[in-house]
């Protein structure tokens, strides 16, 4: 099993920049993928970004040419960079790992826009 530790949301007015990171422990496989999701009130979650174990990304048409994912291995810790933030960008943040059978989430951190 793994678990999940999210932080670094927080308010922001439009257009700043934040940095989530997300945390694992527990049983990693080395082959995986990270993801992190969003929720803003009354809306289904959505996929933000993907990062493989081997480093390929991939990204929500929402959010591209703005944020980034990333991770370390040595500290298997995932990153979201935030820039250019937007109030539609305002929800819940939750990281995701999921290999195989495993599906693990994080508690989510809130991530707030203001305008």
């Amino acid at each position: 099993q793994v678990q999940l530790v999210e932080s670094g949301g927080g308010l922001v007015q439009a257009g700043g920049s934040l940095r989530l990171s997300c945390a694992a422990s527990g049983s990693i496989a080395s082959s995986n993928v990270m993801r992190w999701y969003r929720q803003a009130p009354g809306k289904q979650r959505e996929l933000v970004a993907a990062i493989t174990s081997g480093g390929s990304t991939n990204y929500a048409d929402s959010v591209k040419g703005r944020f980034t994912i990333s991770r370390d291995g040595a500290k298997n810790t995932v990153y979201l960079q935030m820039n250019s933030l937007k109030p539609e960008d305002t929800a819940v943040y939750y990281c995701n790992y999921r290999q195989g059978a495993s599906n693990s989430w994080g508690q989510g951190t809130q991530v707030t826009v203001s305008s």
